[in-house]
């Protein structure tokens, strides 16, 4: 009796030293991603490359900084950052939509999804080689490289395959032993580390007398809003009413009851922003980079017409949240599967038949939910661009950040709420059993 008493009461400390276990791992990933910004990939010109990037820091090379967390303008190992993973994600899963062989693979379960988790890795790797070597050519035809020649070539391709590659595995390790997205935790990370320095230059604006203080209050009320219609949006739910009918199971007689089916606006979270970024920061990139190279004039027309504010970037950027939304909602999201297991439990939605009705019937309030998320996520990734072209707002914290940190912090929190709430029922439960042995 006393034994069992006291497995009853060390369930929470057990559950609870779990928590803490998953939220050091976090903590720690976290500390060595940021450790990893400050380690310089050798043979550079600190100088020369300090001046390079520096002149690119108001246009996407500064954007793609911001989300490598400043591994970037320092060129350390992690410079390409877990870019070149999200973009080698988009492509996979793009041919599982359209190849039958992935498609079937998608549908074997854990095996199978371990192996298209392969087929990204293997186009991570090739996909980050391919932009190192592009990066160390364009790095050696500006004089940054202090010995240009085939081992600089070697080692910086390398050595910035081998960051991108660890970010991956330090992302994926953080989804199975941490809490929340790995990925989606690193960028969170960088973007929140360029906070201070961010909000120091718009003091310092502040006191020279380039920024008003009244703009100033004007900007971070316009954060404080858009904060509170995302954390608004995103617990929104659309619930269809759901009816179980009076059935007899086992023995047993079970009653008539009413439920709902919840829908979130939003399925898609922050990844269609991230894709939308990915994709358009690596043609934008490299032809930023590479615009100044002799030979490759025509990149400066592609490379000006891609920088924030324009409006081809802000067209493309909308255009590619849109599929996402809509690509990504059906990935995670199936109508049929949903009417079926509704069918096998013996529920349905009143006045609408089980089977195909049902199917269609998500299906529709589904795309509409859809649709008016996509138009939400472009509005709040493109306000940012729009404030800095009517007044000449200076944002660091943008629409695709602001978006990004909300939601990573609002799932964050959530998931630790529902670990917290596990670990408290099954006390519970222990507890109940304990006193019914003793009865």
């Amino acid at each position: 009796m006393a034994r069992g008493r006291t497995v009853g009461n060390s369930s929470p400390a057990t559950g609870f030293s779990d928590l803490k276990n998953r939220l050091l791992f976090v903590l720690i990933a976290v500390v060595i991603f940021r450790i990893g910004t400050y380690i310089p990939v050798p043979g550079l010109d600190p100088q020369r490359l300090a001046e390079l990037f520096n002149a690119q820091q108001n246009n996407i090379v500064g954007l793609f900084n911001m989300f490598s967390g400043g591994a970037l303008m320092r060129f350390s190992i992690f410079a390409l950052g877990i870019m070149p993973y999200i973009t080698a994600s988009i492509i996979i899963q793009l041919m599982t939509v359209m190849m039958p062989s992935l498609s079937e693979l998608r549908k074997e379960g854990e095996a199978g999804q371990r192996k298209i988790n392969q087929y990204t890795r293997y186009a991570t790797v090739f996909l980050s080689m391919f932009q190192a070597a592009g990066v160390a050519k364009m790095l050696a035809v500006k004089g940054i490289a202090l010995s240009p020649g085939i081992p600089f070539y070697i080692i910086t391709t390398m050595t910035l395959v081998t960051g991108t590659l660890f970010l991956m595995w330090l992302g994926e390790q953080v989804t199975e032993r941490g809490i929340g997205n790995g990925i989606s935790m690193i960028i969170f990370a960088g973007i929140v580390a360029g906070l201070p320095a961010a909000s120091g230059r718009v003091i310092e604006q502040v006191r020279e007398g380039q920024l008003q203080v009244l703009s100033m209050l004007l900007i971070v009320a316009a954060i404080v809003l858009v904060v509170g219609v995302v954390v608004f949006i995103e617990r929104a739910q659309r619930r269809i009413p759901i009816q179980y009918a009076r059935r007899m199971q086992g023995g047993m007689v079970y009653s008539a009851k009413s439920t709902h089916l919840p829908l979130k606006i939003n399925m898609a979270g922050v990844i269609p922003p991230i894709f939308a970024s990915s994709i358009i920061l690596f043609p934008a990139t490299l032809a930023q980079l590479f615009s100044g190279v002799k030979g490759m004039g025509w990149l400066t027309a592609i490379s000006v017409a891609l920088q924030q504010g324009q409006p081809l970037h802000m067209l493309l950027f909308a255009i590619t949240i849109i599929f996402f939304c809509f690509f990504y909602t059906a990935i995670v999201f199936n109508p049929r599967e949903t009417a079926d297991n509704l069918k096998k439990s013996g529920a349905f939605i009143p006045g609408i038949r089980p089977g195909d009705q049902t199917a269609k019937y998500v299906d529709g309030v589904m795309t509409r939910l859809t649709l008016f998320g996509a138009f939400y996520v472009t509005l709040v990734c493109l306000l940012p661009e729009f404030m800095i072209l009517a007044w000449n707002v200076p944002f660091y914290f943008g629409g695709t950040s602001l978006l990004i940190v909300v939601v990573v912090v609002m799932d964050f929190i959530a998931q630790v709420q529902s670990h917290v709430m596990s670990y408290q029922y099954e006390s519970l439960l222990k507890k109940a059993n304990l006193r019914g042995i003793k009865t």
